[in-house]
């Protein structure tokens, strides 16, 4: 398998170069330059395949042969090494929990096949060292600092969006130590990801080796495809069209479920649920894609104002707006339908949502308005726990803290401040 830019001015690299480079030098994202639908077999026994053995069948084209099918496969078992339940919330509408990894967020899955492609990588070239930089609005911070923790010969480092990350989230990536660095910046989560991805590009850091763990990596992106094969394993026997609901700020998780729908998963339509930061809302309405600053709202981990990864949805796609409309909605909705809704789930059903999936609800629910033969399905991206201000404040309640949450919550907090990339250029060097 080899991987193309986006921007089309920058030779096609195989799959360990993607992962280590993790931006093209034109500054475009990597796309695989093939995809190939999944046999019908495959969906035919899906009920009867454990984790790993569907993670296998839906990356291994990905990999190609860069990667033995006996690592592939190990990889691929520490990386699912925790539940993903389907909880029935009401009649026909399922919360898909993607939150009991080790950090308590979805992100948990691409963080850890992507360190462990990384370790495998470096294993053949033990004197090659690299620098793991990414920005974080919230759990990709944890998720990359949990995953990362003590890999050989990579160092990572996190930045952040100064008091606009929640106090666990912000506990979970500068807490760690060992081979993590927490780098606090005076900004919004854009800024952030524009000091990224000019990092890449700067000739004067070349030595160091800089690849990205956001989902513009490749081996952070692809893996997130598995947890829809994995709904789709429990809902399979109800036998009726499925709607895919997702909480979306970079656009990377709904951008792989998009990605599973083309190799064959049946899923009728996705809907992208966003909070105030609407770009794609508005585009949707328009045609044309205008991102504007990002603002700051409930579900921080979505305040996202030009999503990295929206241009590969494009490009599965291939830019045909009518195509893509057939297959996709994007609703916006504000902090105030955010709370009312968390409230009447928590009345209603006794279920436990927090800001991100009471917003992939009413996304769902708003697309289901007209589609009444149809069984839904909206992502619960992060525990409750960690938005725990908002969550027991809204709905009157004490949460009980995790375990794996206790860990970090008595750990002194190690943040370095930093206002402009020239701040980040000098720690770098």
């Amino acid at each position: 398998m080899h991987y193309k830019s986006l921007n089309h001015n920058a030779p096609a690299v195989s799959f360990e170069e993607a992962v280590i480079l993790g931006l093209a030098p034109d500054k475009g994202l990597y796309f695989p330059e093939e995809i190939n639908p999944l046999p019908h077999s495959f969906f035919e026994k899906i009920e009867t395949l454990n984790y790993v053995a569907i993670a296998f069948e839906t990356i291994k084209q990905f990999v190609g042969n860069e990667i033995p099918e006996h690592d592939l496969k190990q990889i691929l078992s520490e990386t699912s090494n925790f539940d993903f339940p389907l909880t029935e919330v009401e009649n026909g509408v399922f919360s898909l929990e993607l939150y009991h990894g080790p950090t308590m967020a979805f992100k948990d899955v691409g963080a850890r096949f992507m360190a462990r492609c990384l370790a495998y990588f470096n294993k053949k070239n033990p004197t090659q060292k690299n620098t793991i930089l990414v920005a974080t609005s919230g759990d990709t911070g944890g998720a990359v600092a949990s995953g990362f923790l003590g890999v050989k010969n990579v160092e990572v480092v996190i930045l952040y969006p100064s008091g606009k990350v929640s106090d666990i989230q912000e506990r979970q990536l500068t807490t760690l130590g060992q081979n993590i660095t927490a780098l606090e910046v005076d900004g919004v989560f854009d800024d952030c990801q524009d000091m990224v991805k000019k990092a890449f590009l700067d000739k004067d850091l070349a030595h160091k080796n800089l690849t990205s763990a956001n989902s513009i990596n490749v081996a952070r992106w692809l893996p997130q495809m598995f947890y829809f094969f994995f709904a789709y394993k429990e809902l399979k026997k109800y036998n009726l069209p499925i709607i895919v609901s997702v909480p979306s700020g970079n656009f990377g998780n709904i951008c792989a479920g998009i990605l599973a729908k083309k190799l064959g998963l049946p899923i009728e339509h996705f809907v992208a649920s966003t909070n105030e930061n609407d770009t794609v809302p508005r585009f949707m309405t328009t045609g044309a894609y205008s991102p504007k600053p990002s603002k700051a709202t409930l579900s921080n981990a979505m305040d996202v104002g030009n999503p990295s990864n929206f241009i590969r949805i494009q490009e599965l796609y291939q830019h045909d707006l009518t195509a893509f409309k057939n297959d996709f909605s994007s609703y916006q909705f504000s902090d105030e339908e955010t709370v009312a809704i968390m409230k009447k789930i928590y009345s209603e059903h006794n279920y436990i949502a927090e800001p991100h999936g009471a917003i992939g609800y009413l996304g769902l629910k708003k697309e289901l308005v007209n589609k009444s033969n149809h069984i839904g399905v909206f992502l619960e991206t992060a525990h409750p726990i960690k938005f725990s201000d908002s969550v027991e404040s809204f709905l009157e309640i004490k949460l009980p803290i995790p375990k794996q949450i206790e860990s970090v919550l008595n750990k002194d907090k190690k943040s370095i401040k930093i206002k402009s990339y020239a701040e980040l250029k000098d720690f770098l060097t």
